[in-house]
Order: C-alpha cells, then structure tokens, then sequence
C-alpha cells in the first residue's frame, strides 16, 4: 500500500468517523504511525539537506519523493536498473 492509498484511507476514515469499525481504525493507525515511523530514516549533511529542499520545491515533490527520483535516475544512468525506452513509432502523449 503506498502513502497515497494510506492517506486516502485516513482521510475517508476521517470523514465518516462514526461509520467506521474500531478494528479497521486500529489497522489504518498502526499503518499511518508504521510510516511515519520509517519516513525520515535517510539523513543528510547540511548543505544536502538544503539542495534536496531547493530542488523538492523546484519539482513540486516531496523530499522522500525527490530522493527516490534521484537515486531511480541514478540507477538507471548507471545501468543498474533498465532504462525505460520510447518506441519511436509508438505514441508519445505529447511527450518526447
């Protein structure tokens, strides 16, 4: 289950408090608090920090989001991940 899917939940969740069983509650708290939890696991110096922020905010991403954009990208640059080709005859939706 991604963060999306598990904010959704809650905010539903929110939004029809009194319809919603206490088991299925306690599922979605331990979820949210279990994310929360690992959320900010990856620390960086300073000026890292500072350039994540910048850059986060130039993308319109999360921190966490820009990281794993960045490491993605990384990975693929490097070939440790397969890169994802267009075929030049298929269709593009408006992007190159």
């Amino acid at each position: 289950m991604t963060a999306a899917d598990t904010a959704a939940l809650l905010e539903d969740a929110a939004d029809r408090i009194a319809d919603i069983s206490r088991p299925d509650l306690q599922i979605m708290l331990r979820r949210a608090a279990l994310r929360l939890r690992n959320a900010g696991a990856v620390s960086m110096e300073d000026d890292v920090e500072e350039a994540l922020r910048d850059l986060a905010g130039e993308l319109g991403m999360t921190r966490n989001d820009t990281i794993r954009y960045i490491v993605r990208e990384w990975m693929e640059k490097n070939t440790y991940l397969p890169v994802h080709e267009l075929d030049e005859d298929g269709d593009v939706d408006g992007e190159a």
